[in-house]
Parts: C-alpha cells; structure tokens; sequence
C-alpha cells in the first residue's frame, strides 16, 4: 500500500469524491453528507483499490519487538493492532496527513506509525523492531505507564486507541456546550432513537478508530411497577465479557461469556435509576445488547477480579471459534447473522504480579507466536489456551439490517 498510491491519495478521493456527488445529482455545498461516512467510504475504496498491490509493497510483517522494560504489554498489543489491515493501512499511507483537522499535533499517530513501517518494510525481511520513541511518546501523554510496574494490556489498548483518536480527530472542535438537556425518545423506534445518538457521537469523535473499533450498546430498563420500558445507547470499543464459574478444570465457551454479559439483571430499588414514568427509584431489570456493530470488535475476557484486599486471576478455559463468530443473537432483534473472524489473540501467562504478555496473529500465510522479540509459526490448534486475554475479530459480512 505505502508508494504511488500514498501521493496520490489525496487527489483520488477528491475526483472520487466529485463523481459520488455528480452521479447522484447533489450539489457538494448544499449536500447534508457526513464528513466521516463520506471520508470513509472514499479511503475504503482506495484501500480495496489498492490491495491488490499489497503483496508487492508489503513485507511479511513477521517481525518483532524488542522489550525496552517490561513493555510486554505494548508489544503484544502493538502486534495485534498491526494485523488490523484498517489501521495498518491507513497508518502506512500516512492518511492522517490528508485529513487531520485538529491543530494537535499527531506525536503518538507519527510514532505509531513508524513502528508498523518497521514490521512491514518490505526490504528488511525478518528483523527486531525498537518500539522506544513510541514508547516514550505515549507515557509523555499518559505518565502512568512509566516505569517498570506490571500493567495491563487491554487497559493500555484502550488509553493508546483514545489517544490516538483525540490526535486525528475529523470534529476537533465541537465540544458539548454544557450539559445536553435529556431528549425524549417516547415517539421513536429503537432504530430511530440509536441512530439520533450515534450521529450526535459522530459530530464531536469522528475518525478512523471510529471508523473500525467503534460500537453502540443498548441498555433497556424495564420498570417493575408500571411496566415501563426505556433505552439508554453508549458508545464502545470493546466489550469486556465476565467469565461464568467454573472449578479449576472446568471449561466454558465464549457464547457462555457473552451470554452471561447479556443476560437480564435485576437491579433493587437503591442501584435502579429514575423510572421516568414513575419518578422514583423501582424495582427494575436490566439487559444489555449490542444496537450497532463495529468493523473490528475488541473481546476482553475479564480475567482479573478485584476484592477489597487483592486481585485474583481467572485461568479457566474459555473457547473461542476462529471463524463465523455470530454475534447477531445479541443485537437487534431483526439484525440476522453478524459474522467475525477471528485474526488476532492477546494472551496472558504467569499471575497477577509475575505476569508476562503474547499475541498470536494471523496473516496471509498463516498464524504466528510473536513473543516480544521472538516471532514462531504456530498452528490453529495451538490458538486455543487458558492464556487467551484479548480477542481481535473482524467482520465478515455487512448485512444493512445490522444497523437498525
């Protein structure tokens, strides 16, 4: 991808842009079109466009990280964001260039990207990349990775996303003017009220790790006492499932973690919120399903568990498909199959205080073991472990209904 295509970019999406508008008999200054479907939709065909190319411009990506102080956490997840062909793209045409509207400057976006250059230099073949200025970069935006301390790799994945979210964002400058007074749905479909709240989300965050990571939880309220229901959207990156008990050598499937996350919960009067019919606190049952799809969905497999003295950790088992996860079952009820691929594994050996961190990606050749430095073949039959952490899927089909 990076070449003829990453000088060109910027000019093809305005000639396509022009026809898109034409073809449709639109008027380009009067035409209501989101910046960042428009946007999107444009880079996406660009990108399709120039896949072909990507053997010829692209190394084999089978490179590792050197460990630079107990920065196993980074690396791991560094490899697995390298292996989202979305953002490896889009990091290795520098698209960010093109359509960056914020005056920050994209310090952590230009260092990150620089990184996934080095994995995928099509002229160095099998090397070790040093993560250091990356590193460094981003513990100067957020000081509590410094240092040598144990962390965590999904929280650090969550930090590095927003970060580099806020650096490229498409609506830097539209902020909430104090708070937003509370809209009434009551007249609405479901459909009708997600979409209002996820296009009032897109007028401030607006970009690619939108584009691919972002998704819309629905959260119904159901009132005990008059039968009420309500709806509240908010927005995710990832989904952090709880893993059902079991006894040391049980094992359990990521459907029964996804179907625990899902399940109705009953909520007493004093953790309910305000019945908006009743006015007060009630009795109520709550359920969360997912209203809107991302493009990549992030699973966490809520290892790690909090007491008021310590922190235990789950090595319970968990299963996983490596394809066709169908995800439509915690959707909207007409929304049909939401089919995954599986193509990238954050895993987590060892226990809470001594632990280390992996990743296991998949490529056009097949899987790989990248142990920060260390990078081995591996099999689909080694993928399946108590160690699994972080799930990397991406989607496989695009069925409209999805985003009802």
């Amino acid at each position: 991808m990076p070449g003829a295509s990453s000088v060109s970019g910027e000019g093809s999406c305005e000639a396509l842009c022009r026809t898109l508008v034409s073809q449709n008999g639109l008027q380009r200054e009067t035409t209501d079109i989101s910046q960042s479907v428009l946007y999107t939709s444009l880079m996406g065909l660009l990108l399709v466009a120039d896949n072909e190319k990507e053997q010829l411009t692209l190394g084999r990506g089978r490179a590792g990280l050197r460990n630079v102080g107990n920065t196993c956490f980074l690396n791991a997840v560094v490899q697995c964001l390298s292996h989202t062909c979305g953002l490896r793209g889009y990091c290795l045409l520098r698209s960010y260039k093109h359509e960056k509207f914020s005056k920050e400057e994209a310090k952590l976006m230009e260092a990150f990207s620089k990184v996934l250059s080095g994995l995928w230099d099509v002229n160095e073949g099998d090397k070790v990349v040093n993560p250091r200025q990356f590193y460094n970069v981003f513990t100067e935006a957020v000081p509590y990775f410094n240092g040598y301390s144990q962390q965590d790799a999904q929280e650090f994945l969550r930090f590095l996303l927003d970060k580099l979210h806020t650096e490229i964002n498409r609506r830097p400058y539209v902020r909430r003017a104090g708070k937003e007074p509370e809209q009434k749905f009551a007249r609405f479909r479901i459909s009708e009220e997600a979409a209002v709240m996820w296009k009032k989300h897109l007028e401030r965050d607006d970009s690619i790790i939108v584009d691919l990571f972002s998704g819309q939880l629905r959260s119904s309220l159901h009132c005990s006492v008059c039968s009420h229901y309500s709806n509240t959207f908010d927005v995710f990156c990832d989904l952090s499932l709880p893993i059902p008990k079991r006894s040391s050598t049980g094992e359990v499937t990521l459907r029964e973690c996804l179907d625990l996350f899902s399940q109705e919960e009953k909520l007493d009067k004093e953790n309910s919120p305000m019945c908006e019919r009743c006015n007060r606190r009630t009795e109520c049952t709550k359920r969360l399903s997912i209203q809107r799809f991302p493009q990549v969905i992030v699973i966490h497999l809520n290892r790690f568990t909090t007491s008021r003295w310590s922190i235990s950790k789950s090595t319970i088992y968990v299963s996983f498909p490596l394809t066709n996860l169908d995800l439509g079952p915690y959707g909207p009820v007409d929304c049909g199959s939401v089919l995954y691929d599986l193509y990238a594994i954050c895993n987590h050996a060892g226990t809470v205080n001594m632990g280390h961190y992996t990743a296991c990606c998949l490529d056009e050749n097949g899987w790989c073991f990248y142990n920060d430095s260390s990078v081995t073949p591996l099999t689909e039959n080694q993928l399946q472990t108590n160690q699994a952490y972080v799930l990397f899927y991406q989607r496989s089909n695009s069925t409209a209904t999805v985003r009802k």
